[in-house]
């Protein structure tokens, strides 16, 4: 063969991996897995940091939120005795409160009206606040389970009824 075709030829042991040519310089990197396992260490602590910044500056900007609101809608104290006003929510016992129990097979109201003949008392629960209700307990009798507007003061968790009308 002459000298400058092999010049032309390619030669295919060069150009595989894992053939070593000496004299010839590797474009592989020599990584060890310690370097891999600390570069994916380093980018899982990057995004945990990047993570938490996220999360406090959305916890600071709630909190900074909360009491703008908090300010503007706290009152020094409550009252003991409010003037009259509209209360609205479901009518109930006391012993059971919102929740009555489902296997006793009994409406709402029929439950309400049993536990009141049993000592308990009517109350008007609307949502997290219960309000003990006394008034004519006839009236109260009539709405028993059901979801009312009540007229009257309060004082404290109790309201004096003077007036209550049924929502629908």
């Amino acid at each position: 063969m002459q000298p400058w075709a092999a010049i032309l030829q390619p030669t295919y042991a060069a150009q595989s991996p894992n053939v070593r040519i000496p004299g010839r310089i590797s474009t592989q990197p020599k990584r060890s897995w310690i370097t891999l396992i600390g570069s994916c260490l380093l980018m899982a602590l990057g995004a945990a940091l990047a993570f938490a910044i996220i999360v406090a500056a959305g916890s600071a900007a709630l909190a900074g939120r909360q009491s703008s609101d908090g300010s503007q809608l706290a009152s020094p104290a409550t009252p003991e005795i409010a003037p009259g006003g509209l209360y609205q929510g479901v009518v109930t016992d006391s012993r059971c409160g919102a929740r009555h129990l489902k296997n006793s097979h009994l409406s709402p109201a029929e439950c309400a009206r049993i536990c009141v003949r049993q000592g308990a008392s009517y109350v008007l629960v609307d949502g997290n606040r219960r309000y003990k209700l006394v008034g004519s307990e006839e009236a109260l009798d009539k709405f028993a389970g059901q979801r009312i507007r009540v007229s009257g003061i309060r004082q404290g968790e109790t309201i004096q009824v003077n007036s209550a009308a049924s929502l629908f």
